[in-house]
This record gives structure tokens, C-alpha cells and sequence, in this order.
């Protein structure tokens, strides 16, 4: 059988809360970012480890709420005052001044800031007191690990976005063996995706196997 002739699209528009995969382990994160703008003092930090999907997140709410997406080694506290702010990555190495300062901003009229970050604000080291207090007292909203919802949604996505519509059994059949991240959901639809073309093969569960036991063995 001819493999139906498919064209990679291009996605060029922002992340938006439409596209974001919602399940159990990030229900609760949702609903604090669209609580905004009613956060505490204007802030929330977004809580979450890799892959989980905390940037697209915060990057749904940016686009949503207009906010300056701000650089961690140099933000622009000129730029940032008066309106919502995004910040990434908070606990790798951002200045504390300039982390200071953007928390002081975010509780002013128009100000805002929504933080991401690998781990709770309390344990980020600074050597500014005043900085320590308002990083003990910051809200939190955690993303879990993705759960077989936000897999097998973020995998539908990944797939249609690459115009495949593999057989319903690929799904069960690869949450049950995939790791749990999304960049790896993003990889392997890539993966199945470059073997069937190199082979002229439809996406199904034996393509799957294949491809996860080549990526077993290559680690």
C-alpha cells in the first residue's frame, strides 16, 4: 500500500491555553495561572520539572495577559514597570537584584509576575534579606509529571500536527512504555514519523516497539 504523502506545517503562533493538554497533574496549576490577575501581591510561581509543560503554561498566560517576557541575567525593570511580567527559570542563576525589584513591581497597578522554576522559591539562595522574605512568601501552583491524559493528548497533538493518524492501539501501546516527559512524547512522534517515511510504513504498534527498543538501546 502507497504511504499517503503528508506535508510538514510549519507552527509559528504563540502557545495558547486552547492548546495546552489538560489532565490531573496540571489541573490545578491551570486554574492558578487563569486566576490571574487575582494572585497575591501579583505574583505566582509556576512549579514543575522538565517536560512537564510549565513553559508553554506560562507562555499561554504571557500572550494572554500581555506580559514582558523578561531576560533572567538582565531584565528590563524600566520595560517592566506597569504591566505583567514573565519570568523563566527563577531558581538557575537570575539576579537577585533584579528578581527583587520585579516582586516590588508586580504588586503596583498594572504589574504582575508569573515565575517558573524546577524548585520551591523558599530554597533559592540569596544573600539579600529582604529578598529572602518575599521568596518564603511566594504562592506556588506545582505541575505533576504528565499523566496518561496529557500524554495521550500531547501525543494526538504531536501526531496531528505531522498529519498521522496512527491506529487507536499505537496510544495505549506507547503510554505504557514511553518515558513520562513531553519533549520525549515530542521525539518519539518525530522518531516514528522519519521511519515511516525512510521505509514506506504506516505508524503502527510494531513501528512503536521498534522505535522504543532502538531508543533502549541507546541508552
Amino acid at each position: 500500500m502507497a504511504r499517503q504523502l503528508r506535508l510538514s506545517l510549519g507552527r509559528d503562533t504563540p502557545p495558547s491555553f486552547d492548546e495546552f493538554v489538560r489532565g490531573p497533574s496540571n489541573a490545578e496549576a491551570v486554574a492558578a495561572v487563569e486566576a490571574w490577575p487575582r494572585w497575591r501581591d501579583g505574583c505566582l510561581t509556576l512549579l514543575g520539572p522538565e517536560g512537564a509543560g510549565k513553559s508553554h503554561l506560562a507562555h499561554a498566560w504571557a500572550t494572554r495577559a500581555e506580559a514582558l517576557v523578561a531576560d533572567p541575567d538582565d531584565p528590563d525593570l524600566d520595560a517592566a514597570a506597569g504591566r505583567p511580567v514573565l519570568l523563566e527559570d527563577a531558581d538557575r542563576g537570575v539576579s537577585a537584584e533584579g528578581l527583587f525589584h520585579l516582586i516590588n513591581l508586580a504588586a503596583q497597578q498594572g504589574g504582575g509576575l508569573l515565575l517558573t522554576a524546577r524548585t520551591l522559591p523558599a530554597t533559592w539562595p540569596t544573600t539579600l534579606p529582604d529578598l529572602r522574605s518575599r521568596l518564603n512568601a511566594l504562592p506556588v501552583a506545582q505541575i505533576a509529571p504528565p499523566d496518561d491524559t496529557v500524554l495521550e493528548g500531547v501525543l494526538r497533538r504531536f501526531f496531528r500536527d505531522r498529519n498521522i493518524r496512527p491506529p487507536e492501539a499505537v496510544y495505549p501501546y506507547l503510554l505504557a512504555r514511553m518515558p513520562r516527559s513531553i519533549p520525549d512524547a515530542e521525539s518519539i512522534v518525530q522518531r516514528l514519523d522519519e521511519a515511516g517515511d525512510e521505509g514506506f510504513r504506516p505508524v503502527t504498534r510494531v513501528l512503536a516497539r521498534q522505535i522504543l527498543d532502538a531508543r533502549d538501546r541507546a541508552d
